[in-house]
């Protein structure tokens, strides 16, 4: 285990499946080294749970936003709701927002009206984003352009290396998590492997997202924030970097992306 400090950048602990051992799961993290935690929020309904998250384990940073696939959920009034929860305690980014054209039956157009709206809250408050993009990746492209927004993280990334210098040249970052541990994931392994080390964060997406250490085939187990250390090697492994220099530059690269630094979260 190293002394180096890690960050998982995308974590819902808040979640129902964490709701009989979450402090265990909280203090297994702590001892694997992962001193912070990013929670993004997905509906204005869970903006209390990630909250009450957050108050009571110090390592956990809170992100605000609602989630393409509730669109179902979300109101328009809950925007003026994302500004107030804004204002009452600043986060470390709007999140986690986005575009999803993986999931059927999702009204493109109200997906879309709410990425944007998030979007232009986001720059006026002057905070990054937390994307989920998942086949999204050129629509949610266009509107960052459109609306001049620099600075964020593509969430689970799993796009082109054209795509991913895209994002790299608007200023963002790519999060890589459990999916690129499969050996089955070519092309993903190949991205993650062919980066520079300074676009890419860690990420757990916990309890989802499981890397192929979690479970059983067809079977995957939930997923928990411990698992950045691990995951943290295989990128080492697959990258042929040593462990020390992933953990270092990911988690500078957290810090930079997301302007805090380590003493926010302690």
């Amino acid at each position: 285990m190293t002394e180096a400090q890690l960050i998982d950048t995308h974590c819902h602990l808040d979640a129902a499946e964490f709701a009989a051992d979450r402090d265990a799961v909280y203090q297994r993290a702590l001892a694997a080294g992962v001193n912070t935690q990013i929670i993004p929020a997905v509906t204005r309904a869970n903006f209390a749970d990630v909250e009450a998250c957050c108050r009571r384990y110090s390592g956990c940073l809170p992100a605000w936003g609602m989630h393409p696939i509730y669109i179902d959920i979300h109101q328009e009034s809950h925007l003026s709701d994302l500004r107030t929860q804004i204002e009452a305690w600043r986060p470390i980014a709007i999140g986690e927002i986005g575009l999803d054209l993986f999931v059927p039956d999702l009204d493109y157009a109200t997906q879309e009206y709410f990425f944007i709206e998030q979007l232009k809250i986001a720059r006026e408050f002057d905070l990054p984003v937390l994307l989920h993009c998942r086949r999204a990746n050129d629509q949610i492209l266009k509107q960052l352009r459109r609306l001049k927004i620099g600075k964020g993280i593509a969430h689970a990334f799993s796009g082109s290396r054209q795509q991913a210098d895209a994002y790299l040249k608007l200023g963002f970052k790519l999060g890589f998590g459990g999916a690129f541990t499969w050996t089955r994931a070519t092309n993903l392994r190949a991205l993650a492997k062919a980066l520079p080390l300074d676009a890419i964060v860690l990420e757990t997406d916990s309890p989802d997202m499981p890397p192929t250490w979690i479970g059983a085939p067809g079977q995957p187990g939930r997923n928990e924030p411990a698992q950045v250390a691990r995951i943290a090697e295989c990128l080492a492994e697959l990258r042929g970097d040593s462990v020390e220099a992933v953990i270092r530059q990911t988690s500078a690269n957290a810090q930079s992306i997301l302007n805090f630094s380590a003493s926010d979260a302690v």
